[in-house]
């Protein structure tokens, strides 16, 4: 550590084939349980102290409820602490998740008399064949599409911004018109702007082409043939 207290870069090492191993194997072992519902103002830390009386857990994810959800909630409520709407929870022993699962789904939360979760109901199930990498992944995809739909929304609200200062700027502009005729005794109309001309196809250019070349008088027709 430097002498401000900085930590300077970390070198990885790369894992021994044994070490790989050893973590492939682990990752086989785990189980994931998905809970579709969090009670309000449940953290993770309370989450994992809860799954932890039932098995090892390994890893804890909650998904934080919709940002205008939120806003929407602290606006109008006295609640202001952050809401978790769904969660998932790794056991280091799938047995010990699947069992889990089934023991506690649908069944109260329970605790001392008086706790705040006391009666709330565990909605949770066992994800087979589920592994903890699936998550991040899914994690990772709903962060960049979400990153891409605001980038659009941000485009959409600077070009109807930039559209509004157009036409305010415009409007500026002729009621300066319309005040200076005023004092000129003229009156001001406001003119259309002219719509620009449809240039024809070139299939119809091609068309009118043909028919002209094709237009023989009919004197000249009738004089052939007689």
């Amino acid at each position: 550590m430097d002498p401000d207290g900085f930590v300077g870069e970390k070198t990885l090492k790369p894992l021994t084939p044994e070490a790989l191993a050893a973590f492939k194997a682990a990752q086989d072992r785990a189980g994931v349980i998905y809970i579709s519902r969090i009670p309000p103002g449940m953290r993770p830390a309370k989450v994992r102290h809860l799954m932890n009386a039932y098995g090892a857990v390994g890893r804890v994810y909650l998904q934080q409820e919709d940002p205008k959800r939120a806003y929407l909630r602290r606006k109008f409520t006295s609640t202001k602490k952050v809401h978790y709407t769904e969660g998932w929870v790794e056991f280091k022993d799938k047995k010990v998740a699947r069992s889990v699962a089934e023991m506690l789904n649908a069944q109260p939360i329970g605790g001392k008399k008086g706790t705040r979760w006391r009666d709330d109901i565990w909605t949770m199930k066992y994800l087979p064949k589920f592994k903890w990498y699936m998550l991040t992944e899914q994690v990772a995809y709903e962060a960049a599409v979400h990153t891409a739909k605001l980038r659009v929304e941000l485009s959409q609200s600077k070009t109807e911004q930039q559209q509004y200062l157009k036409n305010v700027e415009l409007a500026r502009v002729l009621d300066k018109r319309a005040a200076k005729k005023r004092e000129q005794g003229e009156e001001f109309e406001l003119k259309p702007n002219p719509q620009p001309k449809k240039r024809p196809h070139d299939g119809e250019e091609h068309d009118k082409r043909k028919k002209k070349k094709g237009d023989v008088p009919l004197d000249s027709v009738l004089s052939s043939i007689f």
